[in-house]
């Protein structure tokens, strides 16, 4: 049984190790103990309810019942940009102008923005390859959906995820070839790096302040922006059915698109109920689905995939997906199903 609850400062071995597997690439869940000690330290005062808004972070892990074992990891910040500013470029356009010359001409271009400054944020998402079967991707990613409708005074009005740009084998990135290199004189992925340390300030030190202009950037360049790698695609896909869109923010480094959403918008938010708890053992036969389902309880939250009967003011549970969820016949749960009526 594969459930997923709040990190806890326990599982520093657990995190060194998904990290490990991890590789390059994932500057939020680095091979360093130390820093990974804070993110957890970070999530277990947040979910005490110990830290402000501006520094609450909510990390997750899934764990295999079975094993113990340590499977993934997500999180969600609560409020991005109140204490760091939260970079990102604005894709707009600017209209050149003369009546008297005959003369009209519309110039794609790169503003840089704080527009996402006290919007929450999906983050740091990643699932042991291991463990990549059993539809266990869409527990790890949408459990937070559930967290988020079962807390939402947490967080804010719109929820926002960057999304990877494309970059090759070797991690280069055209976009950071064509435009960051010039400002900057270091490797993409030591910038990319440094921004995910938290080291933001050099950034608005050293980036442009005034618009780019999308036409004078290599081809190269101007071809990824707004693009997805293609590994991230499956994971712009899921966000898409669940209601995030693109609305032409796109990251400074990468130019890997921006997705955001009102979070009462997000479908598994909107669609969740709370529902009560009735314990069955067998299940009783007929037609099943899978669910999304999670307690009510903040600093013990669990979340569970179970594939069971459609709910109505009740979900039946098999008593080892129960005590998974830490809840006792007709406690309140909270639940939605795994995916779109239209996908399902």
């Amino acid at each position: 049984m594969m459930f997923i609850r709040p990190v806890a400062h326990k599982d520093l071995d657990g995190l060194m190790n998904l990290a490990r597997s991890a590789g390059v690439g994932l500057t939020s869940l680095p091979v360093n103990e130390e820093r990974l000690s804070r993110r957890i330290a970070r999530s277990v005062l947040s979910f005490a309810g110990e830290l402000d808004k501006a520094d609450q972070g909510y990390v997750f892990v899934m764990e295999d019942g079975a094993t113990g074992a340590i499977a993934g990891i997500c999180a969600l910040e609560a409020a991005v940009g109140l204490k760091e500013p939260w970079y990102n470029y604005r894709v707009g356009t600017i209209v050149h102008a003369s009546e008297e010359l005959g003369v009209y001409s519309r110039h794609d271009t790169l503003f840089l923005s704080n527009d996402h400054t006290g919007y929450s944020e999906l983050c740091t998402l990643f699932l042991h390859p291991d463990y990549r079967a059993n539809r266990n991707g869409g527990l790890l990613s949408k459990s937070r959906f559930l967290f988020l409708a079962q807390f939402p005074q947490l967080f804010g009005k719109l929820v926002v995820a960057e999304m990877r740009g494309v970059s090759d084998e070797a991690g280069r990135s055209p976009f950071w070839e064509g435009l960051g290199r010039h400002f900057f004189s270091i490797d993409f992925a030591h910038a990319d790096y440094l921004t995910g340390v938290g080291q933001k300030a050099f950034v608005a030190e050293l980036m442009p302040k005034h618009p780019v202009y999308i036409d004078f950037l290599p081809p190269e360049a101007q071809a990824v922006i707004g693009q997805t790698h293609e590994n991230t695609r499956p994971a712009v896909a899921m966000l898409e059915s669940e209601g995030f869109r693109y609305e032409g923010y796109v990251d400074i480094f990468d130019a890997g698109p921006t997705v955001q959403t009102y979070t009462s918008e997000i479908r598994a938010v909107k669609e969740s109920a709370t529902v009560a708890a009735r314990l069955a053992d067998p299940l009783p036969e007929g037609d099943k689905n899978f669910y999304l389902v999670s307690n009510d309880s903040l600093a013990g939250f669990r979340a569970i995939l179970a594939e069971t009967l459609a709910p109505t003011h009740e979900i039946l549970l098999t008593p080892e997906q129960a005590q998974a969820l830490n809840v006792e016949e007709g406690g309140h749960l909270r639940c939605v199903a795994l995916y779109p009526k239209e996908n399902a």
